[in-house]
């Protein structure tokens, strides 16, 4: 294979490279589910980005963003999306992880008191103690409800949360001993 050969086909290399990193960084730059205020009844609405759609022009232009799923849907599945304004302004912001991470953030458990750390998004994730002081993992609540719920409900560790839902579904497994007192 002659050099001009080996250059010319390095050069598309690299343009398809090019290509395919500015589509996966367009998918996980849209992926995840998103908290977005509804234009038509100021309310707030859960919504997903087609990420795919996303990636696949993002390799050849901007990207251009449309929803894969609405809370509001099938009953408006009609609407012109024009809440994409606000994933497009900030994609960050809205997204569901990132707003449950910043409410967490600096806050302690309501029942040891011992702060929340960094959430964990595959193990150990922390709760929400209702108002009647239930606890509830975050991930139960649509994320539509959030904004009303972190209003309300306090922050609990993961711990608190799993000795919590033992004794609330299994009382007849647990014994409750005093605490014992150091001197």
């Amino acid at each position: 294979m002659s050099t001009g050969v080996q250059i010319v086909l390095l050069v598309i290399a690299v343009i398809v490279l090019v290509l395919v990193i500015r589509g996966v960084r367009a998918y996980f730059r849209y992926q995840g589910k998103r908290l977005v205020t509804c234009p038509e009844n100021e309310k707030p609405a859960a919504v997903k980005v087609d990420a795919i759609h996303a990636a696949g022009r993002a390799t050849v232009s901007a990207p251009e963003l449309r929803l894969s799923e609405c809370s509001r849907w099938p009953e408006r599945a009609g609407c012109g999306q024009m809440c994409l304004k606000q994933i497009e302004t900030a994609p960050e912001d809205c997204l569901v992880k990132n707003i449950v991470t910043k409410w967490y953030e600096g806050k302690n458990c309501v029942f040891c008191g011992k702060p929340i750390h960094e959430v964990e998004w595959m193990g150990h994730k922390p709760a929400l103690a209702t108002p009647d002081r239930k606890t509830v993992s975050w991930d139960s609540i649509s994320p539509e409800r959030l904004p009303e719920v972190f209003e309300t409900y306090a922050p609990v560790c993961w711990s608190c949360h799993v000795d919590a839902t033992l004794l609330r579904e299994h009382p007849d497994m647990v014994t409750i001993r005093p605490a014992k007192w150091r001197e």
